[in-house]
């Protein structure tokens, strides 16, 4: 005659590893059968009947007797399935995230991109003299003083170029606008 569910339950929860192994070849095709039910997924169910069996030891310490172990064990397996369930959606919601962080990412990339190659179009139509007195006040961060000293011209010319670079751009971008 076998040994009763909650005869092993008991010996297993006091470490008996035999009758451990027993419930498991016992109850192993029901924690799965259910499990699949429950995730609608073989993958799942297989991960979840793993997971229970892996935690069944710790579980089974906390086994009161109160009800079958059967009833126990079905028991395990909804909260089981319903903590899979959960952490699939918090998964699923963090990757929502961070897809919504990934194409805000890649917008912002092509729209500074964009105004990269306008910026390059446009310097492209101003005169040398003012190409490069843009490429050391922007470009290079020297002050008006220090490119006037690098070209030698009055910081008075640095800046009016400066303006004249911004009235210049000012006009390409309302140009293209229209």
């Amino acid at each position: 005659m076998d040994t009763a569910d909650e005869t092993l339950a008991t010996a297993a929860a006091g470490g008996d590893r035999a009758a451990f192994a027993a419930l498991v070849a016992r109850h192993y095709d029901r924690i799965y059968r259910l499990g699949w039910r429950l995730t609608g997924s073989a993958a799942d169910a297989q991960d979840l009947t793993q997971e229970i069996c892996a935690a069944l030891p710790v579980k089974l310490i906390g086994w009161r007797g109160e009800a079958r172990f059967t009833t126990w064990l079905y028991r395990v397996t909804v909260n089981a399935a319903a903590d899979l369930r959960r952490r699939q959606m918090t998964r699923a919601r963090a990757s929502d995230g961070w897809g919504d962080w990934e194409i805000a990412r890649r917008q912002e990339d092509e729209e500074a991109r964009a105004a990269r190659l306008w910026l390059e179009e446009a310097m492209a139509r101003l005169g040398p003299e003012l190409r490069e007195t843009v490429a050391l006040v922007l470009g290079e961060e020297l002050t008006q003083a220090e490119a006037a000293a690098v070209l030698g011209l009055s910081e008075g010319t640095i800046a009016w170029r400066m303006s004249e670079v911004r009235k210049r751009l000012r006009r390409i971008a309302q140009e293209e606008a229209r």
